[in-house]
């Protein structure tokens, strides 16, 4: 049986995950990058240190596993998606520190075009909001703080990438310099109807279209490589994809009505809309959730900036915890929350209330609060956002939706899990397959491959899951829910 080896590049670390051609996980590897904070609401990494990470994962994966990585047929990449690098196009070096997704510099910039009239118009043509969460304000500050590197990007000396077309670019020696559908479009350069770049949006920003990568189907190949020499012969680069799309993908989310949520640094919620392009008339953005065979599917998208990194934050700013796997039994501790609500808005709060300025606050803190009420008050967080984006889209798709289907590491947390089938009143189906980001942009390489010939044959492979059912009723989620949402208007 075929091997596929997929790197899932995401904000946190950069994993190597062996799979067999029916998702079996075989093997993995994980490396973590420094998150670079150079001011208050800035974020950086160093995109040289991810690249450097990528080749030693898949260095662990050779080492361990030296009969079986001769059965590689190819190499796919999940990556995080929005996080923008500026690179030289000959040697491939980051002329800049990666720009993370979570970063609020080009706040400003946003305003402004708001302020101007351009909001409408940017979204019918992207589909996503005007938010610095998104590429384009961020190159913008770049081109008009950073003039020499500016002047490279206009004569063709320096590039523009995702986190993906940088890794295609240097595992490939520089022969190819290209992207997938799902990554270009979270740029907020790209026509997602036309499905090309737009030059009046390139405009707007400064951003020159010839430093902007060739886009492809995500099940295209992308270039061969070894890795630098460290893979036993060279193989194709095929299944390229954003980690949200990909575990929307992976989740076989293939028909509209079907959605899942990717449970990680921040949250994805992604509800397949079908083949045809609409603005969202609530809070989601619309993304490409795919193109196939020409074809491409959109899906509605929540946003939630801050989920693990809440936890995270608890574990490394203020020190309440020493690991992550802590809090659940912290969580158990306490019969309940004792009045104490987290609003993780670090970077403002996205979906459905789009508040940039909005600020981090634990509120309803009292004598009897201790640091388990805390740290249940961080996880409850992550499923209030999750039942407001909901919400949200149930509204705007005007459906019923019944099941969400749920990957990522935070979902082995079964008292967060459990809470958010009673806050959201809705089944979870959980993948035991915690890497759904990285298969599904292995199982478009599967496809590029020619190994499966089409989603019907997909649909077929085995998937294992755990089910979470609401076991409190909606009049007893209601005063828990409302007292979120006076905790949210407390920092809007």
């Amino acid at each position: 049986m075929s091997l596929i080896l997929a790197i899932d590049q995401s904000t946190s670390a950069t994993k190597a995950v062996l799979f067999d051609a029916r998702g079996k996980v075989l093997d993995r590897a994980s490396r973590s990058h420094r998150q670079i904070y150079p001011q208050p609401g800035w974020v950086e990494h160093n995109a040289e240190e991810i690249w450097q990470n990528v080749l030693s994962v898949i260095q662990e994966i050779v080492r361990r596993n030296p009969k079986k990585v001769s059965q590689l047929a190819g190499l796919s990449i999940a990556n995080q998606r929005e996080t923008v690098v500026v690179f030289d196009r000959q040697t491939g070096k980051p002329s800049h520190n990666a720009i993370v997704w979570q970063c609020r510099r080009g706040t400003t910039i946003c305003q402004k075009l708001q302020q101007r009239g351009h909001g409408p118009a940017i979204r019918r043509k992207t589909g996503l909001m005007v938010d610095t969460y998104f590429s384009a304000s961020k190159l913008r500050w770049l081109v008009a703080q950073k003039p020499d590197l500016a002047k490279k990007l206009k004569t063709g000396a320096a590039v523009i990438g995702t986190i993906d077309t940088f890794l295609i670019h240097r595992l490939t020696d520089g022969k190819v310099f290209a992207t997938d559908f799902t990554n270009a479009s979270r740029t907020m350069l790209f026509d997602i109807g036309k499905l090309r770049w737009d030059e009046k949006l390139c405009r707007l920003f400064d951003v020159p279209m010839r430093a902007l990568p060739a886009v492809r189907e995500s099940s295209a190949h992308f270039g061969e490589t070894d890795a630098n020499g460290i893979l036993p012969k060279v193989i194709p680069i095929v299944g390229v994809m954003g980690d949200s799309q990909a575990a929307l993908f992976a989740q076989k989310c293939f028909s509209p009505g079907t959605a899942k949520a990717t449970f990680g640094t921040g949250t994805s919620v992604l509800l397949n809309i079908g083949e045809k392009f609409h603005p969202s008339q609530k809070g989601a953005v619309t993304a490409l959730a795919w193109v196939l065979n020409g074809k491409p599917a959109y899906a509605f998208e929540g946003i939630i900036n801050f989920s693990a990194a809440t936890i995270e934050w608890l574990k490394n700013q203020l020190g309440v915890i020493q690991d992550s796997g802590e809090v659940e039994k912290l969580a158990r501790s306490v019969p309940d929350n004792g009045g104490v609500y987290f609003v993780p808005a670090f970077a403002g709060l996205s979906a459905p209330h789009w508040a940039p300025d909005a600020r981090a606050a634990i509120v309803g803190m009292s004598a009897h609060t201790n640091k388990a009420h805390v740290v249940r008050a961080a996880q409850e967080a992550i499923a209030y956002q999750i039942r407001d984006v909901l919400d949200m889209m149930r509204g705007d798709a005007k459906i019923k939706l019944k099941v969400l289907h749920c990957d990522g590491g935070p979902t082995k947390n079964n008292f967060l899990m459990q809470f958010t089938a009673d806050v959201t009143q809705t089944e979870l189906n959980v993948s035991e397959v915690a890497e759904s980001s990285a298969w599904g942009a292995a199982m478009n390489g599967l496809l590029g491959l020619q190994i499966y010939k089409s989603l019907d044959e997909l649909v077929k492979l085995p998937r294992k899951q755990k089910n979470f059912r609401p076991q409190l009723k909606a009049a007893q989620v209601k005063p828990l829910h409302d007292g979120w949402m006076l905790a949210v208007k407390r920092v809007l």
